[in-house]
């Protein structure tokens, strides 16, 4: 397609085609499946056996679902990058970038369709926005202005992900955009009063730049609220820069630009404590092959505390849930057989470095089959269980403020 975006013809419901050049009526560019069944019996065969053989295979097919009908965005410019996002969920559901040969391949994990998306267990949260508060919060249980709240309790006897119809269950409405040097998407949704427990009605905003000078994706969240609720949404992709359907990422080498990290119980509950991370098997600071301490460190889903913040963190964070009001660098991921490099920066406080320890032959898009350790989540984001340890930064949004949440995603090639 070039540089710019296209939805899908079918994609929209009430029948509204969305293009790069605008929007148009779907009927005056195209005719039904039926009438172009139709249309193709009376010229390939006469009389009505014609006809009831047209009607006959668009009867027998497979049934079109809500989900078929739901937004899908795509992205693409001239350096050979392309995204596909979804409004369910506000999901990645493809990301191709080229290797150092210039072959394309894509690096996110993602089901076969997206009614998997909705109904599919275990839930993986393969691609989409997670809230209204990523992680996991204690018991589902948090207290403040003096009030208990008790929130839907999916991992256990705790709450992970924002609960069982979190953001990632949810359809966003879509918006088109496009700016001089990016072409991309809006999608807004307004999480009611009492969803999943949460107070208050949550507006969200999740806007998808792709650049169309250089191959870097920018994920930026937004969040307002008419009564004080805790907020901290992430972007939940899953990448394995070899390809999706590759293998593992155990040779994949990571770098984490945090020095700190909160250690966990075992129902991965922070203790409360920020500790470094020098002489245990969860330092990244410098580049490192995921696989070569995994099994010391009992694989990896484990929040770093970023830019050098330390146990210093809450002093530092902004009542918005910012860090920084420009993204900074978090993380470099480097798949050495491909050549592939990304680049994670953020605004974010923390970012939860999770090795896919749980999948465990999950069925993918292309017939892939996701194996344990077959894709990492790299999710900057406030840190977990923050509303209940009162030494972490502090995650509740008040009316008249915006949380704001910003991400970079940059790829490149490694150098030789």
């Amino acid at each position: 397609m070039g540089t710019g975006l296209v939805v899908g013809l079918s994609v929209l419901a009430g029948g509204v085609v969305a293009t790069a050049g605008g929007l148009l009526l779907r009927g005056r560019k195209s005719k039904s499946p039926l009438s172009r069944r139709l249309a193709s019996s009376r010229h390939g065969s006469s009389g009505a056996g014609g006809v009831m053989r047209a009607l006959t295979r668009l009867i027998t097919r497979r049934p079109r679902s809500f989900y078929d009908e739901l937004p899908l965005v795509k992205l693409s410019n001239k350096r050979g990058m392309e995204v596909h996002v979804s409004a369910l969920g506000a999901a990645i559901t493809k990301m191709v970038v080229p290797d150092k040969c210039g072959r394309g391949a894509d690096v996110v994990l993602g089901y076969k369709d997206l009614e998997t998306y909705a109904t599919g267990e275990p839930v993986t949260y393969f691609g989409v926005v997670v809230g209204r508060c990523a992680n996991r919060i204690a018991n589902g249980k948090m207290t403040f202005n003096g009030t208990k709240h008790q929130l839907t309790c999916n991992n256990g006897p705790n709450h992970l992900h924002g609960g069982d119809m979190g953001l990632h269950k949810r359809v966003f409405d879509v918006s088109l955009i496009k700016g001089d040097d990016y072409d991309g998407a809006t999608l807004t949704y307004m999480s009611p009063d009492g969803e999943e427990g949460y107070p208050g009605n949550l507006f969200i905003s999740v806007t998808y730049k792709l650049r169309t000078s250089l191959n870097e994706l920018e994920c930026s969240i937004t969040a307002t609220t008419d009564a004080a609720t805790p907020v901290n949404i992430a972007q939940h992709s899953y990448f394995n820069l070899a390809g999706h359907a590759s293998g593992d990422i155990l040779c994949h080498e990571l770098t984490i630009h945090g020095d700190h990290y909160t250690p966990v119980t075992a129902s991965l509950i922070p203790t409360g404590a920020i500790v470094p991370v020098a002489g245990t098997p969860f330092d990244f600071t410098k580049p490192h092959a995921i696989g070569g301490r995994i099994e010391e460190a009992g694989g990896y889903d484990h929040n770093y505390v970023l830019f050098g913040m330390g146990p210093q963190a809450r002093f530092v964070v902004q009542s918005n849930g910012q860090a920084s009001t420009k993204p900074k660098l978090a993380a470099v991921l480097k798949d050495p057989k491909s050549g592939r490099v990304m680049q994670v920066s953020t605004t974010a406080p923390g970012m939860q470095f999770y090795s896919g320890n749980f999948l465990d032959g999950v069925a993918g898009k292309g017939g892939a089959c996701y194996a344990k350790h077959g894709g990492l989540c790299l999710e900057t984001q406030a840190f977990p269980d923050s509303v209940n340890q009162p030494d972490f930064p502090g995650v509740l949004l008040q009316p008249g403020e915006v949380y704001r949440h910003h991400i970079a995603y940059k790829f490149g090639l490694a150098s030789k």
